[in-house]
């Protein structure tokens, strides 16, 4: 299959920066795809290799493309920029950003069900379905980190599945900050004792839903779904805390006991 067509008209190098544009803003290039050979892609483009040779320079001064010698020219990792890494830093130690971020998340993943439930191909499904069974696939073979990783990648092409570009690339960066552990109680929420079966048990309600074309339903499912992970998230911070007391108290007193020698028992009379 050929991601490339021909430059009808100008054959200009903007035009053909432009088409290699669209398929990255799209989605279709991700971050690290490697484009054709020059001499291929130029002969799919219907352009000279100097004119391809401009568009690529220019893509490359833009960010959006990197050639590494030896190897061809990539997609450069333009994923996640929304979240510079001192505010994902930030996020990170504050407790607050990830209510904030969990809250964000149900809203704009409620919509983006709905859209993907909507606008879905035939396509778009086939890709769901081979992401469901991989993260079925998972937990049944107790695999929590492949698991974790086909919940993201789950998540991301309903985000793909929507159909809206702005929603597509914010929630690319949202998902980024869990790849790049941000939010680290997600993988606490796989050691509750039915926290993985919950979860897959969700997943698979607005994975039917959007198969059933439900637009409804897909949105319902997918804000109980992160309705679920902000109680389950509340849960595990105040378990963590009365640990944390719990452990500072048994510390104070055995501080206390190794300091202050035994009392003496009064003798009897």
């Amino acid at each position: 299959m050929n991601l490339f067509r021909p430059i009808q008209h100008a054959r200009s190098a903007q035009e053909a920066a432009h088409q290699i544009e669209a398929l990255i803003l799209e989605g279709v290039l991700r971050g690290g795809d490697r484009l054709p050979a020059e001499r291929e892609l130029a002969i799919e483009m219907e352009v000279s290799r100097p004119i391809l040779r401009e568009a690529i320079k220019g893509l490359e001064a833009a960010g959006l493309l990197e050639s590494r010698h030896g190897e061809g020219t990539f997609v450069a990792d333009v994923i996640g920029t929304v979240f510079s890494p001192p505010v994902a830093q930030l996020l990170s130690s504050h407790a607050r950003a990830t209510r904030d971020y969990l809250e964000y998340r149900r809203e704009v993943e409620g919509v983006t069900a709905r859209l993907a439930a909507e606008r879905a191909t035939a396509d778009d499904r086939a890709l769901l379905g081979e992401a469901m069974d991989r993260m079925e696939s998972a937990n049944a073979s107790g695999d929590a980190a492949s698991e974790a990783r086909a919940d993201i990648e789950f998540h991301a092409l309903i985000g793909e599945m929507a159909h809206n570009l702005v929603l597509l690339h914010t929630l690319r960066s949202c998902y980024r900050l869990l790849e790049d552990g941000v939010f680290r109680n997600r993988d606490r929420l796989y050691s509750l004792p039915d926290g993985r079966t919950r979860l897959l048990e969700q997943h698979r309600a607005i994975f039917e839903a959007i198969m059933a074309g439900d637009a409804r339903a897909a949105e319902a499912a997918a804000r109980s779904h992160i309705d679920y992970i902000i109680e389950a998230t509340q849960d595990l911070e105040r378990r963590t805390d009365r640990e944390r007391i719990a452990g500072l108290r048994l510390a104070m007193r055995e501080e206390k006991g190794t300091k202050m020698p035994m009392r003496k028992r009064k003798s009897q009379t």
